[in-house]
This record gives structure tokens, C-alpha cells and sequence, in this order.
């Protein structure tokens, strides 16, 4: 079964205030493939927050200020945006307000890992869209298809998802959901991460990949429980849930089972694939490979564990709004400065530039 490929993973640009004419990536049923290639109009294709140093003990105090209202559309946060910020606050706020850095080569060769992994349960094609409706109808028909492919095949791949979690909006992508026919009744959510050497990854680069499946957990649990909330979405997103869909999404989301003239229709449809749903399993599963063979290095099963997840997410929450400076990383995790773009301008590096920090055989942090 093919799969719409989640327009969540550029969710700055779905995003925006504009609603210039785009193509959006989609996924079809193998079967609609060759009609839609055809086409003239649709080419084929969440540890404990940290004591650490703050910023405001280095530099100048100034008023400080919601990071997310300056720099986050919508004010919606990622799961990126999370675990990037448990990682190192300060990083988090370099990376805002210079600029991304440039993706090494391990960051490239992830990337293709995970595009690789996807394609093995994925066959996409191009839908153009026109508005803002339009990019989040695709995001969530991403989410029926993989629905559908997960109760019926128990494998789905990066299907995105979208929640409210104290009061903010959050949007992710899940890298694999497993529910083996017959052997499982809840899903297993997992992620797999590449390693550039055969190493096993630290005990913050195994709780940053924690967060991270943990929130994805919130996201999943939050959509099939039903509490995905119609009205706050449309006015939290300024959408239109009378926008009349383009004939392309029409004939699309008629392919899938659905009659759909308007995006409010989407939506509801998305609401009862979720309620399809079971909530997933408090197991969740990190993976490590090697890039350059794809042997599995290590596979980490833990449980989920909400109290710990909700003071994280709190405490990411508290820097996003301003409520307290960036801190930057505690002693035994100094380490990650050796592999830290930023670090020529961090205040606490240069200032212990003197000193050796702790070397870690590989940073790997993908």
C-alpha cells in the first residue's frame, strides 16, 4: 500500500502565510500510480531538566523574549524542536536566531537512511497545492493512508501527527508504527537513528531519542483518543473550513473511500480514521545502525513514562516562551561542545576553551 509522504517534515513553509501555488509530496495506492502518472494534472511521484549553567550568568541581562512568537509560525512547535532544545538550550537558541548550520555528512546520510527505510512501504506521487487548507488536507490524508496501511499490512512509515500539549500546538513526523497481524493490539512506535562509527550511543544521546518517542506517543495517543479539537485547529491555524478542495484532492480522497468537497470533510474523516485507532503500546523502541552497512548496533526497548515526559516538555516550554534563559550543558555533558557548530561563539565554550573538555568517539546526534 502506498502512502502520502508527511508535508509535516517542512512545516515552517506548510505553515506560513502564504498561499502561493506549490507541489506537495503524496502518496497513492498503487493501483491509482499509474492514473495519476497519466495525468496532465498530477505527476507520479517529548533526564530530568538539568542544573545547568544559564546564559544570563555569562552575558548582559536583557529582557528576554518568547522565542516562539519570533521565530515559529503559528506559534507551533516541533518534536525536533523539543528534543533539540533537551539537548542544549543554548544550541537551540543559536540555531533560531543565526540561522541552521550546514547538515554534516552524517546528518545527510540519516536522512537518506530514513528516505530509504519509507520507500520500502511507500510509493508517492505530486498533488499541487494552492492554500495553507490545502498543505494541511495532505497532512492529514497522510494520516488516513498510513491509518489504513497500518491495520492492514502492521507497518506504517513516517505518518505525521499533530496534538495539543500544555496548551501548545505540536506537529511531528513518526519514523515506524508496528503492529504485527495477529500478534500485536497496540501499536509499537519506533525510531531508527544512523551511527557513523560501531559505537553504541551515550546515555544523553539514548534520552534525547527517549524524548523524542515519548512525545511522539503524546501526539499518537492524543489523535485516537478523539480530542483532536476541529475549531481550535481552524482558528489557531486561521484556516477556512468551508475552503472548496482543489479536483485533484477531490479525486484523491475519493480513491481512499471518501467523498469530499470542502476541508472541513477532510478533517472529519481524519477524526474517524483516528478513532479506528488503538492508543500505543507503553513499549517504545530506539534502533541504532551503522550507515555504512545498516547493521543494527544496538536496539533500546523502554517504557513510556509520562510524569518525566510532561516535566520535560515543561521545561522546553518555559525557555520557547521566555520564561527563563537558555542554559547551556552541564559538566559531564560538555563533550557535546567538541561537535557543536556554535561553539566559536558560545560564551561558556570560550571561556573554557582552556580547559579539555571530555571526547566522545562519535557525536552521531541524528
Amino acid at each position: 500500500m502506498a502512502f502520502i509522504e508527511a508535508a509535516l517534515s517542512s512545516t515552517r513553509s506548510l505553515l506560513s502565510s502564504s498561499s502561493s501555488s506549490r507541489l506537495s509530496p503524496l502518496s497513492t495506492p498503487p493501483s491509482l500510480l499509474a492514473r495519476h502518472a497519466s495525468s496532465s494534472h498530477t505527476p507520479p511521484s517529548l533526564a530530568s531538566p538539568s542544573a545547568a549553567v544559564r546564559a544570563g550568568d555569562v552575558e548582559d541581562c536583557a529582557p528576554r523574549v518568547s522565542l516562539i512568537k519570533r521565530f515559529r509560525s503559528k506559534k507551533v512547535l516541533s518534536v525536533t524542536d523539543i528534543t533539540s532544545t533537551e539537548w542544549c538550550d543554548k544550541q537551540m537558541e543559536f540555531k533560531v536566531v543565526h540561522g541552521k548550520p550546514k547538515k554534516t555528512a552524517a546528518m545527510v546520510a540519516g536522512s537518506n537512511r530514513h528516505t530509504e527505510l519509507e520507500k520500502e512501504v511507500v510509493e508517492k506521487i505530486e498533488i499541487q497545492v494552492n492554500s495553507r487548507e490545502e498543505s494541511w488536507a495532505l497532512k492529514f490524508l497522510n494520516f488516513v493512508v498510513g491509518a489504513n496501511q497500518l491495520l492492514f499490512e502492521g507497518l506504517t512509515r513516517e505518518i505525521p501527527v499533530v496534538g495539543v500539549i500544555q496548551g501548545r500546538w505540536m506537529v511531528g513526523v513518526i519514523d515506524e508504527v508496528r503492529m504485527p497481524i495477529g500478534k500485536a493490539i497496540m501499536p509499537i512506535l519506533v525510531d531508527t537513528k544512523t551511527r557513523c562509527t560501531a559505537t553504541v550511543p551515550s546515555e544523553a544521546q539514548k534520552r534525547n531519542g527517549r524524548l523524542q518517542l515519548m512525545c511522539y506517543k503524546y501526539l499518537w495517543d492524543y489523535l485516537v483518543a478523539g480530542t483532536f479539537p476541529p475549531g481550535r485547529f481552524f482558528n489557531h491555524f486561521g484556516l477556512n473550513p468551508l475552503y472548496i478542495l482543489s479536483d485533484n484532492i477531490k479525486q484523491y480522497t475519493a480513491s481512499l473511500g471518501c467523498h469530499a468537497e470542502r476541508f472541513e470533510d477532510v478533517v472529519r474523516y481524519y477524526r474517524e480514521s483516528c478513532f479506528l485507532l488503538p492508543r500505543s503500546d507503553d513499549q517504545l523502541l530506539l534502533r541504532y545502525e551503522l550507515q555504512s552497512d545498516r547493521s543494527l548496533l544496538e536496539e533500546c526497548q523502554f517504557a513510556h513514562d509520562a510524569v518525566w515526559l510532561e516535566n520535560q516538555v515543561e521545561e522546553c516550554l518555559k525557555f520557547w516562551s521566555g520564561e527563563r534563559e537558555a542554559a547551556y550543558v552541564t559538566e559531564d555533558e560538555k563533550w557535546k561542545c567538541n561537535f557543536c557548530s556554535f561553539s566559536g561563539i558560545c560564551p561558556v565554550y570560550a571561556k573554557a576553551s582552556d580547559s579539555k573538555f571530555g571526547h566522545h568517539s562519535s557525536y552521531d546526534h541524528s
